[in-house]
């Protein structure tokens, strides 16, 4: 059983680092968009886009090869609803991760603060929905059946 358990804490904590850190970017990125020093934004972004974004996306892979692990250990179906339910909403969080990196990369390139344009919000967007779908994804993972 002790193999279960570290299995568990496997699981949980890259799911709690990873939105730990999109909360931390996105507060972070904000923060310096209001701010209004077209430097400090530059670096911000180009610091989130080399670093943490490939940290943050090997965080989100290792899910599901520990997630399946754990169910293999449990002897849970694959077909359950929550799995299937969690499954898909982790495919939508792959894409709008991809649609995200996508946009910091033009609002990189743009290297100003976009207030004129509707860049932050669409990035804001993504970023939000991104963090909703872990936290939904995560209410999945504690609410499933004991």
């Amino acid at each position: 059983m002790e193999h279960y358990q570290l299995l568990k804490i496997a699981h949980s904590l890259p799911a709690v680092l990873l939105v730990l850190g999109v909360l931390a970017h996105v507060l972070m990125l904000w923060k310096a968009a209001r701010s209004g020093d077209a430097a400090v934004l530059q670096r911000k972004l180009a610091r989130t886009r080399s670093i943490s974004l490939p940290v943050l996306g090997l965080l989100a892979l290792s899910l599901p090869v520990s997630g399946w692990l754990l169910v293999d250990g449990a002897g849970w179906s694959l077909g359950q609803t929550w799995l299937l339910a969690s499954s898909v909403l982790f495919g939508l969080l792959v894409v709008c991760g991809l649609l995200l990196g996508g946009r910091l990369k033009a609002w990189q390139a743009l290297g100003e603060a976009p207030a004129s344009s509707g860049l932050l919000r669409v990035t804001a967007a993504y970023a939000g929905l991104s963090l909703l779908l872990l936290l939904v994804i995560l209410g999945l993972m504690g609410a499933k059946p004991a």
